[in-house]
């Protein structure tokens, strides 16, 4: 008997496009941070990472997309 489910059973599986988002918006909000609490000059990391968007959007290739790949996170959560 099983009392946790399983992530994917949950329908939360971390796929590509979710870390994707989340490590985009972790790096938005640590740029906005950090140029409050160190200097101004940290805006142009989230300046950075919206310009990275702006060309995966159009470009479909992301770097970290990559680097996912070829870690082996799966592109598509699984049918459970």
């Amino acid at each position: 008997m099983r009392i946790r489910k399983d992530r994917r059973e949950e329908g939360i599986a971390m796929t590509i496009h979710r870390i994707l988002r989340l490590v985009a918006g972790l790096m938005v909000l640590a740029g906005l941070i950090l140029s409050q609490l160190v200097g101004p000059k940290w805006l142009w990391l989230s300046a950075f990472v919206g310009l990275n968007l702006f060309q995966s959007a159009l470009t479909d290739w992301c770097p970290l997309m990559t680097i996912l790949k070829k870690m082996g996170v799966p592109e598509t959560a699984r049918a459970s």
